[in-house]
């Protein structure tokens, strides 16, 4: 009696500890790069332009005007890469359909032969594959899974992708412009809530990744301060050149 609830605790603990990342990133991936994404480029854009001397009015101007184009084109390159790659998959899942449709004994076949090639005696697979090629759609679903490595219920939606990256891309590209919103005078406030944000969101991808939080958050901070710096020395050269 003992030893049987000492195998359940364990198959409990199992079960509870037994979990994964999100190797796939889901949402967090997408959101958190885009928001780094518009962090990086819009603080390297204003430090570009504060490095020239300009005016106040003109630094808020660029970050406006970064944050507004940079989540623009960010929306729309996100919403025609996943609308492409959507209809990519949608073609070839129609190809897998007809086959189906066309030579049911040949894909099959070919199914047994995939899982006689994972180990599976060959009598069991054929036995298992003539079994789940009974339902048409299961078995589109098996053969879109085990041949392109696809989920045909699963597919990513443009709309989707190209809201959420241009509301990440923005939130993450407003963080430099607010300081100067909220009557900062000098670059040095924007900078800071800028690499906050960018150790923030490196953190926030330690989730994703193998790496420790205080590493990711370091190295994207570390990056953006290095964008920011180096931009804000060729503005300063081109303004007094330019000047």
């Amino acid at each position: 009696m003992a030893l049987i609830e000492t195998e359940a605790a364990l198959h409990e603990a199992h079960r509870d500890n037994h979990t994964h990342r999100d190797v796939s990133g889901g949402w967090l991936r997408p959101a958190v790069f885009g928001a780094m994404d518009g962090l990086v480029s819009n603080l390297a854009l204003m430090s570009g332009v504060a490095g020239g001397a300009v005016e106040r009015q003109t630094i808020v101007l660029t970050g406006l005007a970064g944050l507004a184009a940079g989540a623009f084109s960010m929306a729309a390159g996100e919403y025609t890469s996943v609308a492409s790659q959507r209809e990519l998959v949608e073609a070839e899942l129609d190809v897998e359909r007809r086959e189906l449709r066309k030579h049911p004994k040949d894909e099959e076949a070919e199914l047994a032969a995939l899982y006689e090639a994972r180990g599976v005696e060959p009598g069991l697979a054929r036995q298992v594959a003539s079994q789940l090629s009974r339902d048409p759609e299961q078995a589109l679903e098996i053969h879109a899974r085990e041949e392109l490595g696809i989920d045909p219920s699963d597919l990513p939606s443009p709309l989707v992708a190209a809201g959420s990256s241009f509301g990440a891309f923005a939130l993450g590209a407003l963080l430099p412009v607010l300081p100067y919103l909220l009557g900062a005078t000098q670059l040095w406030p924007a900078v800071l809530l800028a690499l906050l944000g960018l150790f923030l969101c490196g953190a926030v991808v330690a989730r994703v990744t193998a790496r420790t939080w205080w590493y990711s958050g370091l190295r994207q901070l570390a990056l953006g301060a290095a964008a920011a710096g180096v931009t804000y020395a060729l503005g300063g050269f081109f303004g007094t050149a330019v000047g």
